[in-house]
């Protein structure tokens, strides 16, 4: 009878072993596509902030990026940050969790 338990428990603790280890592995895969995201992240904002609107000696566009008004680029910058800030707010609600 005691040894069926052994067997039990020692098969449960087995299974225990495994998930964790599944677990423990996905975090690191969590982790490195986390550290990715960042690095993305940082390079979109380095992107971003190098953007230069009109008339701050941004260099002339030719072709149909001339056709945008400065409204349309203030615009188009001010997307640009909602979205780097949303993008921002699901990677710091992912490391919470």
């Amino acid at each position: 009878m005691h040894e069926e338990v052994d067997r039990s428990i020692a098969a449960e603790f087995g299974l225990l072993e495994e998930h964790v280890g599944t677990l423990v592995s996905r975090l690191e895969e969590c982790r490195k596509e986390n550290d990715l995201l960042r690095s993305e992240l940082a390079t979109l904002q380095n992107i971003l902030r190098s953007c230069k609107l009109p008339g701050t000696g941004s260099v002339s566009m030719s072709g149909q990026g001339a056709e945008l008004t400065h409204a349309d680029k203030l615009r188009v910058k001010q997307k640009l940050v909602l979205i780097l800030q949303k993008i921002e707010m699901e990677l710091r609600t992912n490391r919470n969790l």
